[in-house]
């Protein structure tokens, strides 16, 4: 089982295995907020498991850069469609060059947005203009993209201590 950490402001920072959590909590690098109903027992003692953690202090927030991805795409544009606002399953997007490659197009932010495969046809080799579509929004670099929660959008079930922690829209409008 994982823990989640949270940083001192209570927002969700990682996720990290709960032997980790333990050691971090030795060393006072952060407070247990919620425990498992789970103990961990040595010969001496017994703990309860910690399900979410809080840091002690405050972390320097980095701004990384986000690697150009599929799945980092796919996570900026919220799986939909740029042109008809279709929610779909990864493998039914497909990326679209705004300005198409044959028109000096590039690869990069700026230029691809997650397309179902009929508007994406639709549109062919044109330019939104040139094709009469319009973009729902103008593709950019992110900044940041959700933390920790792609590990925790990959199908696996939210543990019942984290959902006071993390929360999402699971509204499809």
């Amino acid at each position: 089982m994982d823990t989640l950490v949270l940083t001192r402001g209570y927002l969700p920072h990682r996720i990290v295995g709960w032997q980790k959590a333990i050691l971090m909590s030795f060393t006072g690098k952060v407070e247990v907020v919620e425990t498992y109903d789970e103990l961990i027992r040595s010969v001496s003692t017994a703990l309860p498991k910690p399900a979410v953690v809080r840091l002690t202090r405050a972390i320097k927030h980095r701004q990384p850069k986000i690697r150009f991805s599929r799945v980092n795409v796919l996570t900026r544009d919220g799986f939909r469609c740029q042109y008809c606002g279709e929610k779909l399953p990864a493998r039914e997007l497909t990326f679209d060059h705004v300005q198409p490659r044959s028109q000096g197009g590039r690869t990069s932010w700026e230029n691809i947005v997650t397309a179902c495969r009929d508007c994406n046809g639709r549109k062919g080799n044109r330019t939104p203009e040139q094709a009469g579509m319009k973009l729902l929004s103008r593709p950019t670099r992110p900044t940041t993209l959700p933390s920790g929660l792609p590990k925790l959008g990959s199908g696996r079930a939210l543990p019942d201590p984290w959902k006071d922690w993390v929360w999402w829209s699971t509204d499809d409008s």
